[in-house]
């Protein structure tokens, strides 16, 4: 094989080896970023519990409360 060849088939190597760096490191982000979504998610649904049963104790719901005298 010839210098330029060579040459070639390194640099080649070595991009493949970067993108493949680069993409573990992508994995990682978007899995832990999933993970913190989920979180969310999950804290959304609990804080939405906790109002729903707010509401249902105080007997009014958030629709039924007039706008306050500002609006």
């Amino acid at each position: 094989m010839s210098d330029v060849a060579t040459d070639r088939l390194d640099a080649l190597e070595i991009r493949v080896a970067y993108q493949d760096e680069i993409i573990e490191t992508l994995n990682k982000t978007v899995t832990a970023q999933w993970a913190q979504i989920d979180a969310l998610k999950r804290e959304v649904a609990r804080l939405t519990d906790r109002v729903q049963d707010a509401e249902s104790k105080s007997g009014v719901s958030a629709q039924q409360e007039p706008p306050p005298p500002h609006y």
